[in-house]
């Protein structure tokens, strides 16, 4: 069992440190992550310079790019083997609802999928994060259910793991997306040169948050499995601009 793991937080984060630990439990492992954090990163590839390769002191791989990059160099053009899975994180922070479209986390994992390998991002629904042991132990178990029982065509799974010990977790849930509100209005500061500076607003909280949402599953105790997958097209929609082009 080969295993790229790689992240958004960089290849410094504990996350990741935790998740590589835990995974080579299962199988060979190779790391492969930013230089630096690349949080809210989304699925931009670098197309602009180009990306070089470093590896650190404890064995992990590091790009300058983005989450995209790395798991694009890494089975395009680095490993002499296609790795079985790609697992990303673990994050820093939730990756839910709307989170998903943004999230460098989930970028990594969706690259595996294009490159059709079976790919799990997982994210520790947490502000603090002082702990990521529950997560990556989530990530391992998922790894050995899938060597136990392959599935039969590439997946892309988003997983995020309430932060609480691993006794108090209440079971695994299959999720969809939940939505949030409207993102917290940009927040307006002036530097020392007295220039105008804009940072993004936080994330708005959950809109939908009903029974059956990511949302939902972690804050009743539940490690959330949301299969996703990467086709945009607003079939519903089809028909009516269709008739709107005929207008």
């Amino acid at each position: 069992m080969r295993i790229l793991v790689s992240n958004d937080d960089g290849y410094f984060a504990p996350g990741i440190a935790a998740l590589a630990e835990a995974l080579s439990e299962v199988g060979d492992v190779t790391v492969v992550a930013p230089e630096r954090d690349r949080s809210g990163a989304s699925n931009s590839l670098t197309l602009d310079r180009p990306l070089s390769l470093r590896r650190a002191a404890n064995g992990f791989y590091f790009v300058n790019g983005t989450p995209t990059d790395c798991v694009h160099l890494a089975v395009t053009g680095m490993l002499d083997t296609l790795p079985d899975m790609v697992v990303s994180g673990v994050n820093h922070g939730a990756n839910m609802g709307d989170d998903t479209i943004y999230s460098g986390t989930v970028a990594a994992a969706t690259e595996g999928y294009l490159l059709g390998i079976p790919s799990i991002a997982v994210s520790l629904v947490s502000k603090a994060a002082a702990d990521f042991s529950v997560a990556a132990s989530v990530a391992r178990s998922l790894a050995e259910r899938f060597v136990r029982a392959p599935f039969k065509q590439p997946v892309l799974l988003n997983v995020n793991v309430p932060d609480c010990s691993e006794s108090a977790l209440r079971g695994l849930q299959v999720t969809r997306l939940g939505k949030r509100h409207k993102a917290e209005p940009v927040i307006r500061s002036t530097t020392p040169r007295n220039e105008t500076v804009y940072w993004v607003g936080a994330a708005g909280g959950a809109a939908d948050a009903g029974e059956g949402t990511d949302f939902h599953a972690v804050a009743n105790g539940f490690v959330s499995i949301t299969p996703l997958q990467v086709d945009l097209t607003h079939t519903g929609q089809i028909g009516a601009v269709g008739d709107w082009l005929g207008k």
